[in-house]
Order: C-alpha cells, then structure tokens, then sequence
C-alpha cells in the first residue's frame, strides 16, 4: 500500500511509549500496534486527531504517500 504510516517516528520523537500513547487516545494496545506496524487498513479521522493532539503533530506527520518503487 502506497500510504506509510510514520507512528514509530513520532513516538520515537516524542519519546513516547506505546503504552502512555494508548492511554492518552484510549485505544487499545493491540490497535495502536496495528496502526504503528502499517497492518491497519483504514483509520478514522477522530482516531488521527486524538494522535496527533497527544503527539503534538500534523496528520502529514503520521501518514505519508509513497510510490511502491519507492516504498522503504
């Protein structure tokens, strides 16, 4: 898929855990790690405003479009 999510960046660079991201959005562990590995298929813009709102960020820091010849 041609959209990258940048999640493990953000939290690296919030020096923000996992676990303290999912109790300042109230979601799971499980659908932050799916998010955070880019297994999640869609994801709601609440979901995104709370993410960013907890990480101080924009959604282009979190989601980034890239051509699969150039997919990381």
């Amino acid at each position: 898929m041609p959209i990258v999510v940048n999640l493990d960046v953000m939290m690296a660079k919030r020096k923000m855990s996992l676990n303290e991201l999912s109790e300042k959005v109230g979601l799971t562990l499980a659908n932050l790690s799916i998010l955070k590995t880019g297994k999640a298929k869609a994801i709601r813009f609440s979901t995104l405003e709370a993410i960013c709102k907890a990480l101080n960020c924009q959604p282009a820091d979190i989601l980034e479009y890239v051509e699969d010849e150039q997919k990381r």
